[in-house]
């Protein structure tokens, strides 16, 4: 797909991280942007900053967990501008839960399917219907992890098993794009190679009532800053990618036509083939990481 000036990107979680770092690339490619954010005033802040900068900017509050909110999102989108030729689902929480599996509080995993797996599907039953009928060159990007995405951080395990649900969803996407020979791509996103400095790790601000945790948590929330200082007196290396090389890995995955966004990286090669030999073996999964997240 060719991006080209004039044309209209949608991105969800836009307020911040590398959700604002996708719009404001797309702006300097001279495409008109839709944000949408469940925060509001963080939303605000982001489209006048982009304004300011000459972007053409159309925001709307959208918690995509709620599909008539996405649904909305989308008749403002086209209201606006008539068209979408790029949508960006990339609005993501982290969990909150604590400890094993079986300990889980329901409502952890209620959240981040709602927010990561349904808000993907929501807003490709919103956007994409549209963008094929158009007959425009068009595309698509869900935004996954390499926790989940390429394989599981045991202690993070709510939001893998997010993430590798959108892998395969955008897989099934792409699979059927093809079959009906639509002018629309479809690609999956692993943010990095490296950690990122976004506001996930604070995700908990934003989460409704109605997902509530059942029971309070054992241990206060852990802030990246708390995280990089016990990986570091681990003796564990932190190193950070900046958004903007995310988004940079976006638009030129885009104009490529290419599904796997996946950074260059010695060790997501090594866990890829990993995984996929302890398949191909019948082996056990000794490739899991067990440094903790929460």
């Amino acid at each position: 797909m060719r991006l080209e000036a004039g044309q209209v990107a949608v991105v969800t979680g836009a307020a911040s991280g590398i959700g604002l770092a996708m719009a404001r690339r797309f702006a300097a490619e001279g495409l008109k942007v839709v944000l949408a954010d469940v925060e509001e005033a963080a939303l605000d802040k982001a489209a006048a900053a982009l304004r300011a900068d000459g972007a053409d900017v159309h925001a709307r509050v959208t918690d995509v967990g709620e599909r008539d909110q996405v649904m909305d999102l989308a008749e403002s989108a086209y209201r606006a501008y008539g068209a979408v030729h790029v949508l960006c689902n990339n609005a993501g929480v982290g969990s909150g839960a604590e400890g094993p599996v079986w300990e889980h509080d329901p409502n952890d995993w209620a959240w981040a399917l709602a927010v990561n797996v349904w808000g993907v599907f929501h807003g490709v039953q919103a956007f994409v219907p549209r963008m094929i009928a158009s007959g425009e060159p068009g595309h698509v990007v869900n935004t996954s992890s390499g926790d989940g995405g390429i394989a599981p951080l045991p202690t993070a395990s709510v939001y893998a098993v997010t993430k590798a649900a959108v892998v395969t969803l955008t897989e099934s996407l792409y699979a059927q794009l093809r079959a009906e020979h639509a002018r629309v791509g479809a690609s999956v996103l692993f943010p990095g190679p490296h950690m990122l400095r976004t506001g996930l790790w604070e995700s908990y601000r934003n989460r409704p009532a109605r997902y509530a945790k059942r029971r309070p948590r054992r241990t206060p929330y852990r802030s990246l800053a708390q995280w990089e200082t016990a990986m570091r007196a681990a003796g564990r290396e932190v190193r950070f990618t900046p958004v903007e090389e995310v988004a940079g890995l976006v638009v030129d995955g885009i104009r490529a036509g290419r599904f796997w966004l996946l950074p260059p990286s010695e060790d997501s090669d090594a866990r890829i083939r990993a995984r996929a030999r302890s398949m191909l073996e019948r082996a056990n999964p000794s490739y899991l990481e067990t440094f903790v997240l929460d």
